[in-house]
């Protein structure tokens, strides 16, 4: 009886083949667009987490001042002096770079770009999961002297340089020149929207005497072991500070700990509200094709009121028309779930190419969907299949 009842469902599909493709047009939609905005929020989650991830493990970033922004207190800077002190007295500390960041224009021949020179030590690429692609990074003498020596990135060597070998050649960096020793691996956009590879890297000494002119630190970048707690670092990172810099106990700190961990959170949490929300948006359309199915039934049930009197007056019971109408809403919104996840797939695919974020296939909402879309059918279609269930033989085959 079930086969017979899913070939009548089919052979009245079939029947009205534009309507029944444009009823199941708003399932369609709406399972797409579920699919699609699910899969690219979490492709977007998986980009911030490597983002975050490809600016070091277990980092650290002390900034002065309680807050940052317009208004803000700065705080007083750091110094050398604070880095050596977190180096030699945290012991789950395993690597301190002190930061100094300026903004100025670098030149070779004809061509110029403005970029941010960043002054530290060789501890800052491998706390910042740097690679050297080209040439090598500072010696102990050129660190120690202040040379006028830099390792550039991949931004910087492309409006510069175009695509030739930068290593060995001289750019001006404001009133001085620069020997440029080594060229650092692509890492593209930070998860701020910043280009990490338009960048000068110079020894700290260097930039302190020739850009800034002043001893001061700009930030702390610390690199913890990975067998060591963050949290317990970061205490007593704080308490080393504020005894440095001479905090009294009712006094808040005037510097703020930045930790990666934290970062990912705030950020991979943000996007996925947004996916929660746009996908609940889209799934709206899905109730819309749902109504559309209940519409279309209801004038089926309408159009067939004679078939459907013949085949109570012959015998057949008020439970076997209303499973054919049913099952003919359910095969609709179906049919409409599988073309939607078909179309999500496809759009997924070049939208994430188009975006920049990974394609990350989940077998769980694609299921869901489906089946959603198939409890559509069946809430939706069991009205106007209850209604032709319950017509009167009779006056069923009276109708025109």
């Amino acid at each position: 009886m079930l086969w017979n009842t899913l070939l009548l469902a089919l052979r009245s599909i079939r029947r009205n083949l534009m309507r029944s493709f444009l009823t199941t047009l708003g399932i369609v939609i709406g399972v797409a667009a579920v699919i699609t905005m699910v899969t690219l929020g979490k492709g977007a989650t998986q980009s911030v987490s490597d983002q975050i991830a490809g600016m070091g493990s277990n980092l650290l970033m002390v900034m002065p001042g309680q807050r940052f922004g317009p208004g803000a207190d700065p705080g007083a800077p750091f110094k050398i002096a604070d880095a050596d002190a977190v180096r030699n007295q945290i012991s789950g500390v395993r690597l301190v770079a002190p930061v100094v960041s300026k903004s100025a224009t670098a030149v070779y021949q004809a061509n110029n770009w403005s970029t941010l020179v960043t002054g530290t030590s060789n501890d800052y690429f491998a706390a910042g999961n740097w690679e050297i692609a080209a040439g090598r990074d500072f010696t102990e003498i050129e660190a120690r002297a202040g040379k006028a020596v830099c390792v550039i990135g991949e931004t910087v060597r492309d409006k510069l340089f175009g695509r030739q070998n930068p290593v060995g050649s001289q750019i001006r960096i404001k009133q001085f020149s620069c020997e440029v020793i080594g060229l650092l691996k692509a890492k593209g956009q930070s998860s701020m929207g910043s280009d990490q590879d338009d960048t000068v890297v110079m020894p700290l000494r260097t930039v302190q005497r020739r850009l800034s002119g002043s001893q001061d630190v700009n930030r702390l970048t610390i690199s913890v072991r990975d067998s060591a707690s963050i949290d317990a670092v970061k205490d007593q990172l704080g308490m080393l500070l504020r005894e440095r810099r001479n905090i009294a106990e009712n006094e808040d700190d005037d510097f703020r700990v930045m930790d990666t961990r934290q970062i990912t959170e705030t950020l991979t949490g943000t996007t996925r509200i947004l996916t929660m929300l746009l996908g609940a948006v889209a799934a709206v359309s899905l109730l819309v094709g749902g109504i559309g199915i209940m519409n279309i039934m209801l004038v089926s049930v309408t159009e067939r009121t004679r078939e459907i009197g013949i085949r109570l007056a012959i015998g057949a019971l008020e439970r076997e028309v209303l499973l054919q109408f049913l099952i003919e809403a359910v095969m609709l919104a179906s049919l409409g779930g599988l073309i939607g996840i078909a179309i999500a797939t496809a759009a997924s695919v070049f939208l994430a190419d188009l975006m920049s974020v990974p394609y990350l296939f989940d077998p769980g909402i694609n299921l869901l969907s489906f089946f959603f879309a198939a409890a559509i059918g069946v809430i939706f279609g069991y009205f106007p299949a209850r209604r032709a269930a319950g017509l009167n033989p009779i006056d069923a085959l009276r109708h025109e």
